[in-house]
């Protein structure tokens, strides 16, 4: 496997893996670790298909990567007690 390979087989693993916590119960859809899971996730796999030139899949994880920004931007906004 070539960095590519690695970049985006990580980044789509992370991404699976805030799924199946947040399935299981273990990690809310709220959380900070959901959160970053997928944001960090969404950017490694878009990265790698900008790397391959694969348009498909490069408009996906950057959808799914702006909107884990967006979600983590309004996770930084609220108060905490």
């Amino acid at each position: 496997m070539n960095l590519t390979d690695w970049l985006g087989t990580i980044g789509v693993l992370q991404i699976l893996l805030a799924y199946f916590l947040n399935v299981i119960g273990k990690v809310s859809s709220k959380s900070l670790a959901f959160i970053l899971l997928n944001l960090i996730g969404a950017s490694m796999a878009c990265f790698a298909s900008v790397l391959l030139k694969y348009w498909p899949f490069i408009v996906l994880e950057g959808v799914w990567a702006l909107v884990s920004l967006y979600s983590f931007i309004n996770y930084l906004s609220k108060p905490r007690i």
